[in-house]
């Protein structure tokens, strides 16, 4: 018989392991296949704009969670925004695309508005442990500016902390203020240099 000799990155493919999700399975309950989701996909979808996260898995070790826009954190300008019914359709490859381990979450809309999103389930996992970040008050309080802006194409109101040096500390966004100061929180690795983008509109801030 002949040998072939395997690749190194074979061996290190072979060795990566999926977290275990364990915690959100008993905090969420089991999650649906791609192929139940779809079939359940108008419900789910209204279940996570009312608040809800629902686990999606695909082929049992990709893993995501179809959430309401308040735990898509970070700033939202430069995320994907898939339509409703392009969502469903493709929803095994948006599964793969936002369960990579670089990979960033993805908005659902519809009529080019945010309704939900789609987040990899180690960001759930990271956030079901108490958080040291200080909220809104907090940051105030500690003679940070929070400054609110509105995008008018997207209709998104963005918060932006920064500390007395201006550097930017902390980042929300939401479909309105309050969603915005709730969403604070650390600058998420997938946020694009240079945000706010040229033509947002300020709607209020300190300082």
């Amino acid at each position: 018989m002949r040998k072939f000799r395997k690749a190194p990155y074979d061996l290190w493919m072979i060795n990566v392991k999926r977290p275990s999700y364990d915690e959100l399975v008993a905090l969420l309950g089991v999650p649906f296949s791609v192929e139940d989701a779809r079939a359940r996909w108008g419900s789910l979808v209204e279940e996570a704009r009312n608040g809800s996260t629902i686990m999606i898995t695909r082929e049992r070790w990709e893993w995501v969670g179809l959430v309401p826009l308040s735990k898509v954190g970070g700033v939202w300008s430069g995320l994907p925004l898939v339509p409703l019914s392009t969502a469903r359709s493709k929803l095994g490859d948006l599964v793969r695309q936002v369960a990579d381990p670089y990979g960033e979450p993805v908005l659902l809309g519809r009529h080019r508005t945010p309704v939900a999103g789609l987040v990899a389930a180690h960001v759930l996992l990271d956030g079901a442990a108490p958080s040291d970040h200080p909220d809104a008050d907090a940051l105030l309080v500690g003679g940070h500016t929070i400054t609110l802006s509105r995008d008018p194409a997207e209709g998104l109101v963005a918060a932006i902390a920064r500390d007395q040096d201006g550097a930017e500390v902390s980042a929300g966004a939401g479909r309105n203020a309050r969603e915005a100061l709730r969403a604070l929180a650390e600058p998420p690795p997938w946020r694009h240099p240079g945000w706010p983008a040229t033509g947002m509109t300020s709607a209020s801030g300190p300082g």
